[in-house]
């Protein structure tokens, strides 16, 4: 299992169009349900946006990127952002009822 998680801050003219792209993949999320796969994202006051993805398999490989509502949402990201996407592994140290247990 790999967790990582991703932040970036968006343009502010761009901020809401983000939040679209991104409710568009958790839509298709539901809508196809792929196994090895739990992701969540936050949008901030700032318009600083946090994703967290959590895959099953070891080397972080995952159905997202399968899925057209997130080669949409990845199509222009740079473009929509004032400081840019950076991914990092991340290690759980407490949780109360946010992720699943393990």
């Amino acid at each position: 299992m790999r967790r990582t998680v991703i932040r970036y801050r968006a343009k502010r003219e761009m901020a809401d169009r983000n939040a679209e792209l991104v409710a568009a993949v958790f839509t298709e999320l539901k809508a196809t349900q792929p196994e090895g796969v739990r992701y969540l994202s936050l949008r901030l006051e700032d318009d600083t946006f946090i994703h967290v993805v959590e895959t099953a398999a070891d080397d972080g490989a995952s159905p997202l990127p399968k899925l057209p509502a997130f080669a949409a949402f990845q199509n222009g990201i740079r473009e929509r952002c004032a400081e840019p996407p950076v991914p990092q592994g991340a290690t759980v140290v407490g949780n109360y009822r946010m992720l699943g247990e393990n």
